[in-house]
């Protein structure tokens, strides 16, 4: 705790599952909310006020729904990192959520303490997926993103990649492979570019598509 606990905002048009997550959040020593939204229009406004590390998102809300403020949030440049919690495990709302920008994907019922864990780790960086919904996503028979462009990474973009499969931070990554972390930034930046892909979540999985990592 450092650098201060870890700012949480909760988006949730269901005042008693704000309660709920506030409640055991705030029993956290990590871990601070700093407000709640009861839709996407107005978490968007608020993270724009307050600024905090991670976002809690439902996805089906009244008006904008989690989906579209994701967009907006990755549109505003916000640097928040968005934990998708919610009770719909359809593909049609796990796939749109993590192309708009999702950190991570966890259903409702998720235990407390597994929770607080998703929220630190995603605040570290990392991608978190729970099973089924990697198996959703890899199972899509649309063709993925950067299909036969595996051939023009190098060997050690094809190594940050690995890692990046794996979950793995940035920092993780520059500590692994003993680079510096601005050297392992310009790595993913290539990563992306020659897979035509928009973000972390996306080179994971298409990694873990091709036997590379994970």
């Amino acid at each position: 705790m450092a650098d201060g606990p870890i700012r949480v905002l909760l988006v949730d048009d269901h005042q008693v599952v704000r309660r709920g997550l506030r409640t055991f959040l705030e029993v956290q020593p990590d871990i601070e909310v700093v407000g709640e939204a009861g839709d996407g229009e107005e978490g968007v406004l608020r993270a724009g006020e307050l600024e905090p590390d991670v976002i809690l998102m439902d996805v089906r809300m009244p008006g904008v729904d989690g989906i579209e403020a994701l967009r907006r949030l990755r549109d505003n440049g916000s640097k928040a990192r968005v934990l998708v919690v919610t009770s719909f495990t359809e593909r049609r709302t796990v796939v749109p959520a993590l192309r708009a920008g999702a950190a991570g994907y966890v259903y409702k019922d998720v235990d407390p303490d597994a929770l607080a864990g998703a929220i630190r780790s995603v605040h570290a960086g990392h991608v978190l997926l729970q099973a089924e919904v990697a198996d959703a996503l890899l199972s899509q028979e649309d063709s993925a993103p950067g299909q036969g462009r595996g051939g023009t990474l190098t060997d050690r973009e094809r190594e940050v990649l690995s890692l990046i499969a794996e979950g793995r931070s940035n920092r993780e990554i520059a500590r692994a492979l003993v680079l510096s972390e601005k050297t392992v930034k310009t790595h993913v930046s290539n990563i992306l570019m020659k897979l035509d892909l928009s973000d972390r979540t996306q080179a994971a999985l298409w990694a873990v598509r091709h036997g590379i990592g994970g």
